[in-house]
């Protein structure tokens, strides 16, 4: 099997060609840019240092959420234009397994996270069983503070991954104390190789109702609701 892994669901850019369980090669970029201009030069240029022809393919995955909403956008539409108009297999996964698929070798509860300002994270839990990477919690956005006291009903290790847990680290501290670690340096970045491992094997999606994980409204929509409470059934955010 061909695969084309891509990933811009946050601020980490990551595209790798893989074929069956081997890595052709991968670019991952961890610099504030614009996704729209960056990311099918990223995939072209991968693909032509591969030698594939677009039509070789068998499947593309993309990690559908969650994260930016924009960078969600980009990444989903991307992966779905090239699979419709290809006439290809489609899989999304979870950003958030992405991070936790680092850690193959991670004995501990694996809880990866993003940012999502205010104080709130994209969070969940997950662990490696029997060398598979199993859902614990689904994935879900809430307060770093609950979420950090919510944990503390697991017995055991509870390991952070991710750059964002830098802004977060103290609060699960203060609940956990030396129960939680955090996941070693390189495990942190998001990348296109290890979505395209926990993608290879999942069951293709309709292309047209493959849609990202958002968790939460954007900001914008729901400043909208709550301003039109008798209209909850129209949104001018547009869906892809």
């Amino acid at each position: 099997m061909k695969l084309l892994a891509i990933d811009s669901s946050n601020q980490v850019m990551s595209v790798a060609v893989l074929e069956d369980r081997k890595l052709i090669g991968e670019v991952t970029t961890n610099v504030k840019g614009n996704h729209s201009q960056r990311l099918m030069p990223a995939i072209e240029t991968i693909m032509k240092e591969a030698g594939w022809k677009p039509t070789e393919l068998d499947r593309i995955v993309v990690a559908k959420g969650p994260g930016s909403y924009t960078g969600l956008r980009i990444g989903v539409t991307i992966a779905k234009t090239l699979a419709w108009t290809l006439d290809k297999e489609i899989v999304g996964v979870s950003s958030l397994a992405v991070l936790a698929g680092n850690c193959e070798e991670s004995p501990h509860y694996l809880v990866p996270l993003f940012d999502a300002r205010r104080g709130n994270i994209y969070t969940g839990v997950y662990q490696w069983q029997a060398g598979k990477l199993v859902q614990i919690e689904p994935d879900t956005h809430i307060s770093a503070e609950a979420w950090a006291s919510y944990l503390t009903k697991f017995t055991g290790t509870i390991e952070l991954i991710g750059e964002d847990r830098l802004l977060h680290v103290t609060t699960f501290e203060q609940q956990l104390a030396d129960r939680v670690i955090s996941a070693p340096l390189k495990d942190h970045l998001p990348k296109a190789s290890v979505l395209g491992l926990l993608g290879r094997t999942k069951k293709p999606e309709d292309v047209h109702t493959l849609t990202p994980d958002y968790l939460k409204l954007a900001e914008a929509e729901e400043n909208w609701r709550k301003e039109h409470p008798d209209r909850l059934e129209e949104s001018y955010v547009e869906k892809i």
